[in-house]
């Protein structure tokens, strides 16, 4: 079927695609040293995705529409969750030969887990309908939740060393590739995951810039 433009257009994919802009903002902030709203952006982008799946779910999609949303989906969570932490963590970090190995290191786990996820979501499709009731390994937008907490931390002099930044990166980034199961969060976790988003807002806004 020829079309005037590549690729699937419609609400389902407005969340997806606005956390990998916000995901390209904080990493051209990072880029220029202006880390609070980077770390701000991360934020965002891991909102975005939160709910991204609940919108999708609204609309009935064909076999291609459900394909390319899992694939869209994991490509703009390597943005947001891959690159980056990992543009965040070197620019902030003193040592940068340490720095690069640990940013290049969340980078490539978030590069695995995504396509092995795809991998996994397919196959899973095809045999069963209904949503994902686990994940194997830690879903990579955990980096979004962690990382803004070290910030705080380390802008209020609690964590004082740069290395906090790549030990974050490198613990989550094992956690990626760590063959676990992790039931799927329901509404009461999402809930609880909203509050503590509020909660780390709340810290980046008050003490994240001081």
């Amino acid at each position: 079927m020829n079309r005037r433009i590549i690729g699937y257009y419609n609400y389902t994919v407005v969340l997806t695609y606005l956390g990998m802009i916000s995901a390209c903002i904080g990493i051209f902030s990072a880029i220029e040293d202006k880390i609070w709203i980077s770390i701000w952006c991360l934020m965002v982008a891991g909102l975005c995705d939160m709910f991204d799946g609940t919108v999708a779910s609204t609309k009935p999609r064909d076999e291609n529409q459900k394909r390319f949303g899992i694939q869209i989906d994991s490509l703009c969570d390597l943005v947001g969750f891959g690159v980056l932490p990992g543009v965040i963590v070197y620019t902030v970090s003193e040592n940068k030969l340490t720095a690069a190995i640990s940013a290049v290191f969340i980078t490539l786990a978030a590069v695995i887990r995504l396509a092995y996820f795809n991998v996994l979501e397919e196959n899973r499709q095809k045999e069963e309908t209904g949503h994902r009731k686990s994940y194997l390994g830690v879903p990579v937008t955990t980096i979004a939740m962690l990382l803004p907490i070290v910030y705080v931390l380390h802008r209020n002099g609690i964590l004082a060393s740069t290395y906090c930044f790549q030990i974050a990166a490198c613990v989550v980034g094992i956690g990626f590739l760590t063959p676990v199961y992790i039931k799927k969060p329901q509404l009461a976790g999402k809930i609880a995951i909203v509050i503590l988003g509020l909660l780390e807002a709340f810290a980046m806004y008050f003490f994240g810039n001081s």
